[in-house]
């Protein structure tokens, strides 16, 4: 009998049935690093791309951990999207077809809400639902969580990218402590390892590699003349590589807001950030980067401290660092996350101490290569695949991502799968929309109302 065969499993033989009868034979990778664990009891981190078959993985373990006789909540899926709260929910009721009378509940954003106080009064065994309508639920006092045993975080990454953190935290904190909490993640960034380490006991964490190279990145070294020539080497090497997200690091504010303009000048989506920006400015500029509206950000090393713009596509030194940490530094934004990342660096002749300096460090020669042929300068430029929609309303007005969303998807809105990040602050939000749909989920809030009123929105550029 194969490793990875489910009745390798200590799972109930009606549960091992019906995976024979859907056609279920081997466990994926994720399956088999997870099930184990999952049907052992233990908190589970599992990293692993959509696809993997990790809805299989919890979906079974909390079947398996189920009580049918007791009909109270005893499982909550929090998921970042109504689609994706609605497949979880299907492919629990698929996995769950042998076992009689079980309840599957879905409570998203979107929706209208007078119908689903109805089905919880009927009582679930499972709950699967987006955090923020979850969050309104516990609130008004329409669902309790004392009988809670286990609790998922599904795409994890993407409902903390969604804005979802508040919600999240407000939903544990009325949540049993003694319960089995399993964490999916597609990437792992440092929020979720903290909040992992607040919310789960000794958890297990398991990856499944993504077939990529290991974690590196490529680095080049060109070499130019003036100024001129150091900005066609960059528009050169934007044209070459296309980059989804870049930071262009510059020496001085001056040099980061002019090379800025100069490329929007060129048709790029380009934003400067440095000291000279107010908060208010410094906020928007990392909204409209982070959320891939704007593929390229010009900064300045003191401006870029601290922020949180790791697994970059792509890093261009337009002068070289001031001394090696700083260049290690800048160069290793790029290249995270099981993805290969490319470091440009320009120099001239009046840099070689520290070209000399770098050679020591990474001893290695460094001599200029040759750019790419100029006539990718005539190419049209990358375009981001997201557009930043801002509403005039924030914390302060008691909007929060969930409204947001929920205004855009509910009613014949555009798809979850649409709705990028949603960013809000005290009195204004953000939300990164695909490009093709931005006309129409700009009418959606426009005409729309969040929290019984409507915000002014608009396109920002």
């Amino acid at each position: 009998m194969s490793q990875t065969a489910f009745s390798t499993l200590n799972l109930h033989s009606d549960l091992l049935s019906n995976l024979d009868s859907l056609g279920y034979e081997a466990m994926t990778p994720i399956q088999a690093q997870s099930l184990p664990l999952i049907i052992d009891g233990k908190d589970v981190i599992a990293q692993g791309k959509t696809g993997s078959g990790k809805t299989a993985a919890f979906g079974l373990g909390l079947l398996n951990n189920l009580n049918v006789k007791r009909f109270r909540v005893q499982t909550l899926v929090l998921c970042p999207t109504r689609e994706l709260a609605d497949q979880v929910a299907k492919e629990i009721r698929r996995l769950a077809r042998a076992i009689h009378n079980i309840k599957v509940l879905t409570l998203c954003g979107g929706m209208p809400f007078g119908p689903q106080i109805g089905s919880l009064e009927h009582g679930a065994h499972i709950i699967v639902g987006t955090p923020g309508r979850i969050e309104e639920h516990i609130h008004k006092g329409f669902l309790r969580l004392d009988e809670l045993n286990t609790l998922v975080l599904d795409e994890a990454d993407r409902m903390l990218e969604m804005g979802f953190q508040d919600s999240l935290d407000a939903i544990i904190d009325v949540a049993p402590s003694d319960r089995q909490t399993l964490l999916f993640s597609a990437t792992y960034p440092d929020q979720i390892a903290s909040i992992a380490k607040r919310i789960m006991k000794n958890p297990v964490q398991v990856k499944v590699e993504s077939s990529h190279d290991d974690s590196s990145i490529s680095q080049h070294f060109y070499k130019v003349n003036g100024n001129e020539d150091r900005l066609d080497a960059v528009r050169l090497l934007l044209n070459q590589h296309r980059p989804e997200s870049c930071v262009i690091f510059c020496n001085t504010k001056r040099e980061a807001q002019e090379m800025s303009d100069d490329l929007e000048d060129f048709g790029f989506s380009s934003i400067a950030l440095h000291g000279d920006l107010e908060q208010r400015e410094r906020d928007r500029t990392l909204v409209l980067f982070s959320n891939k509206s704007k593929s390229i950000l010009v900064a300045t090393d003191v401006a870029a401290r601290g922020l949180d713009i790791d697994n970059l596509d792509m890093v261009i030194n337009y002068h070289l660092a001031r001394d090696t940490e700083v260049h290690v530094h800048r160069i290793g934004r790029t290249g995270r996350a099981g993805s290969k990342g490319i470091a440009c660096s320009l120099f001239s002749d009046k840099e070689h101490y520290k070209v000399k300096l770098l050679e020591d460090y990474l001893d290695r020669d460094i001599n200029g290569e040759a750019l790419p042929a100029g006539n990718l300068l005539d190419q049209p430029t990358f375009r981001p695949a997201m557009i930043t929609l801002m509403i005039d309303g924030g914390k302060k007005q008691k909007v929060r991502p969930g409204d947001i969303l929920g205004a855009l998807t509910g009613d014949k809105g555009i798809a979850g799968a649409d709705v990028g990040k949603i960013n809000v602050f005290d009195h204004c939000a953000y939300v990164a929309v695909k490009r093709e749909v931005a006309r129409e989920a700009l009418q959606k809030l426009e005409k729309g109302r969040i929290k019984g009123r409507n915000f002014r929105s608009r396109q920002l550029r």
